[in-house]
């Protein structure tokens, strides 16, 4: 909820969060008096003294007679459900991810975000294994370089300008993951109340990590050509956004890819209103032949390109990595110290360099796009079926953004499949505003096996009832 939308008292006691959050007010400080903040905040005496009552009957304060306000020595965890109201669990992205991630290995998950262990270079991983059991002492033992390793941030400039995205490797920072990456940004660029401009719909972590950074998040409606440009000005010119996170390739959950037209359009938008834009390009390598980026039509000056290997080469290997100016670079250096001592694992990295090293990597990539473009093809006709049909046919990947028939709420189905053992994904999990109840993200590579369709079949029927 926008600090603008909150009551007066609701400001004030917000205000005073903020600065508790970022440290600017520490256990123990004396906070303003009654009358200084009245005058500052522009509001009455009471309404500081109802804020002053909130907090103090959170234990964010307390009060000491004839003396004033104080921080309280020990500030009770303010837990990320408290951040907002928490939806049900059929839509809470906190809780789909749970279900994902928790759920049996053997349980079909059709609405996870990742692709079957089988599916992956296994191979070429097992290799990389064997020769970083040869690997010299220093790689098993010490902690990672401040950047990452070289030879892989070398590699992935190359790997960059074969996009059209000029950059070297003091540009390039490896962290542990591409979501780690993404919130080493926000914990750089973002403070308690800013706000940032996601898709609608979106994928749900960006909205659990924004949650975690107490960010205020607006959607912008998600077309098949991209975000609403129109929307993206109205929402840029009347609330000051700080961010915009999106994927360009391959957009999470519709599978869609940003057209030139539109990139242009949110560039010249972005910079028009000093929006600094994150481009997750976590499944950039699932497109056959690669479509406009961001990053390289800007040159890297006002968007971070966001990337990883876990959709392609192991979720298990945790290494992810982020483009951006030199200068924010360096600051993102710092905060990968100060959080994590150093950079990912040398092994992590060492093994990705090994496997992308490998000319067998390229030919595990063209195999995945031939097998996916069946797959899906197949999944759709299965899928229509049940009355289930696509949004778009998806030019790459693994997702499948579909709409249910009429009178079929995803929630609603997501909670009878999941009775039955099958994990789903309903729309409204990825919409901010709540708008996508009629769709359901259906991972193609996870459908596989009668009984897994004859269980959606059931939960289909019960759901029309």
């Amino acid at each position: 909820m926008p600090v603008e939308t909150l009551s007066r008292t609701g400001a004030v006691a917000m205000a005073i969060r903020t600065r508790i959050a970022e440290r600017r007010l520490g256990a123990g400080d004396r906070l303003p008096s009654i009358r200084r903040l009245a005058q500052e905040m522009r509001v009455s005496p009471s309404t500081v003294v109802e804020a002053y009552d909130r907090l103090l009957a959170e234990g964010l304060i307390r009060s000491r007679p004839g003396s004033g306000f104080f921080v309280s020595a020990v500030s009770a965890p303010r837990s990320l459900a408290e951040a907002e109201p928490r939806p049900e669990p059929a839509i809470d992205p906190f809780w789909v991810s749970r279900q994902s991630l928790d759920a049996d290995p053997a349980q079909p998950k059709p609405g996870c975000g990742w692709m079957p262990a089988g599916w992956m270079p296994n191979p070429a991983i097992r290799k990389a294994l064997r020769a970083l059991a040869r690997a010299p002492e220093s790689l098993l033992a010490d902690y990672g370089q401040t950047r990452g390793s070289l030879p892989l941030r070398r590699l992935l400039a190359r790997q960059l300008a074969g996009q059209d995205i000029a950059t070297g490797a003091d540009q390039l920072m490896l962290t542990a993951s591409g979501t780690r990456a993404i919130d080493l940004v926000c914990r750089l660029l973002l403070r308690p109340g800013d706000t940032v401009l996601v898709d609608d719909p979106c994928y749900f972590n960006f909205q659990a990590l924004l949650t975690a950074h107490r960010a205020q998040i607006v959607a912008i409606p998600y077309t098949p050509e991209g975000p609403d440009p129109e929307a993206f000005a109205a929402a840029a010119a009347g609330t000051a956004p700080r961010l915009y996170i999106t994927n360009s390739a391959l957009h999470n959950p519709t599978g869609a890819t940003m057209t030139p037209r539109i990139a242009h359009r949110i560039l010249g938008l972005a910079a028009a209103h000093d929006v600094v834009v994150v481009e997750d390009d976590i499944f950039g390598d699932l497109e056959p032949e690669p479509s406009v980026r961001l990053a390289s039509l800007d040159g890297l000056s006002r968007v971070i390109r966001i990337g990883s290997f876990s959709k392609t080469l192991s979720a298990s290997v945790r290494c992810g990595y982020v483009a951006a100016r030199p200068d924010w670079i360096e600051a993102l250096i710092d905060l990968q110290v100060a959080t994590s001592f150093g950079g990912p694992s040398p092994l992590a990295a060492e093994l990705v360099l090994q496997v992308l090293g490998d000319g067998g990597y390229r030919r595990h990539l063209d195999g995945l796009h031939r097998r996916l473009a069946a797959l899906r093809a197949e999944v759709a006709e299965r899928l229509a079926g049940l009355g289930i049909t696509p949004w778009l046919v998806p030019r790459g990947g693994f997702l499948l953004w579909c709409r249910l028939p009429e009178g079929v709420d995803s929630a609603d189905l997501a909670r009878l499949a999941l009775a039955r053992g099958l994990v789903l994904a309903p729309g409204d999990v990825f919409s901010p505003t709540r708008s996508a109840a009629a769709f359901m993200r259906f991972n193609v590579t996870q459908m596989g096996g009668q009984e897994l369709w004859r269980t959606l079949a059931e939960a289909m029927q019960a759901a029309r009832r």
